[in-house]
């Protein structure tokens, strides 16, 4: 038994570093139902300049900054379409139906990519009968495609498609900053690209809250009446806020230490006989899928045994999730058990 707990179930599970603490215990607060807490601002106005946009909006989660950016792009009866593998379709409570009453066309793209041809094709014509498109949205990266990045060539054609077809274009960016640093990519070309974009602080960037919602004035104006609504107005919250920016400031560049660590673990991963397939690594997620023959259940005792926690996706489906928290030794044990199990 490792004497310490190495927890793989998410990037969300991370604690403050000690500088993000003395970040969070020296910030200036206000009230920011009345727009004056200072670090609150200077989030969102750090954010909204670093991706070339208007402004930017703080948020409690990623699940209300993406809910946030559907419905003040939709009214009741339109149509939001994305991939079958999207987060905002599958893990966010029926947020779509629940709060913008809203259809959803599902494509079934690669790993949670799909094209601008297949875009295309699925834009309803203007018929009574059917739902009226309006929102495109897509995920980079991709939770459940094992942490899947898009390429940005087709991105642009996608949005050449949707200026085309009068639709909206959101981009929930939770892991956004992984694909930035895996594919050497800029915010200020996501800027361009989209009109909503959705950031979590609380995955990679480890801090322990928030989200960032970024767009136009305007649309930032729509979307805080919408978060009132909704409940998500904070008063004193910059002490969460100033975590979220030492996390932009701080904490973006080490992701690809996270990725290294994600290639490492899958390339041991492919060479066990209880493993039918791993899913092709880019950043920090590492999803595999164990043979018919073999039980999740025993691979996650055994796993826990040995002092770590992982996730399953799902049938056959397992999970790793690397992130700042863990060590370069802790990557190495997890390699080294992987190594020594057998099922």
């Amino acid at each position: 038994m490792h004497k310490n707990t190495i927890d793989l179930r998410s990037d969300t599970v991370t604690r403050p570093t000690p500088a993000m603490l003395e970040a969070m215990l020296h910030a200036p607060l206000g009230d920011d139902v009345f727009g004056e807490d200072p670090t609150i601002n200077a989030l969102q106005e750090y954010a909204a300049n670093l991706f070339g946009m208007e402004e930017a909006l703080f948020c409690s989660s990623g699940t209300q900054t993406n809910q946030i950016g559907i419905k003040l792009h939709t009214q009741p009866g339109d149509e939001v379409i994305c991939d079958a593998l999207s987060h905002i379709y599958l893990y966010e409570g029926g947020g779509i139906a629940f709060n913008s009453g809203a259809s959803v066309r599902l494509l079934h793209g690669n790993y949670g990519r799909f094209t601008a041809a297949e875009l295309r094709k699925n834009i309803n014509d203007d018929n009574v009968h059917f739902p009226s498109s309006k929102l495109v949205s897509i995920e980079n990266t991709v939770n459940k495609g094992g942490g899947a990045c898009w390429d940005f060539q087709e991105l642009k054609a996608i949005k050449a498609v949707c200026q085309e077809n009068k639709l909206a274009f959101h981009l929930d960016g939770a892991r956004l900053f992984n694909a930035l640093v895996a594919k050497n990519e800029t915010p200020k070309q996501y800027g361009e690209l989209f009109d909503t974009i959705s950031i979590c602080l609380s995955k990679g960037l480890g801090a322990p809250v928030g989200s960032l919602l970024l767009g136009s004035k305007e649309h930032i104006y729509k979307a805080r009446r919408i978060r009132k609504v909704m409940g998500g107005g904070m008063r004193q919250a910059g002490i969460l806020a100033a975590a979220g920016l030492y996390a932009l400031q701080n904490n973006v560049e080490r992701l690809a230490i996270d990725h290294q660590h994600a290639t490492q673990v899958a390339s041991v991963l492919n060479e066990l006989n209880w493993v039918e397939k791993v899913y092709p690594v880019e950043t920090n997620i590492v999803i595999f899928q164990l043979g018919e023959q073999f039980a999740p259940s025993a691979l996650m005792a055994k796993l826990d045994l040995a002092g770590f926690k992982a996730s399953t996706m799902g049938g056959q489906l397992l999970r790793f999730v690397f992130h700042l928290d863990q060590s370069p030794q802790d990557v190495e044990y997890l390699c080294e058990t992987l190594q020594k199990i057998n099922l």
